[in-house]
């Protein structure tokens, strides 16, 4: 019984890192690959190097996105942070 109750505190630091750091962080990874999967043509992105565009043509591992009329840069699916709501460039 004594060996038991002097691993409960490290168990029960294993647990609440679990609840604390690991689950939190595999439920963002899952809800960023969802939205990498989900990306289409016309929607508005923001990349990881700050440009705010439109996509115009998606492929297996790049995107095309439309920074200005006319302008067109091909980035990773990796690099896309941020998915924005429809209209966001036309306020801006």
């Amino acid at each position: 019984m004594g060996n038991l109750t002097s691993f409960l505190p490290i168990i029960l630091m294993f647990v609440v890192l679990y609840f604390l750091m690991i689950r939190p962080q595999m439920k963002r990874q899952k809800e960023q690959k969802a939205m990498m999967e989900a990306l289409a043509k016309g929607d508005e992105v923001v990349t990881s190097g700050g440009l705010l565009g439109k996509i115009v043509k998606v492929s297996d591992a790049y995107i095309t996105v439309e920074v200005s009329e006319g302008n067109e840069v091909v980035v990773q699916k990796a690099a896309i942070t941020t998915l924005l709501p429809k209209g966001t460039l036309k306020g801006l």
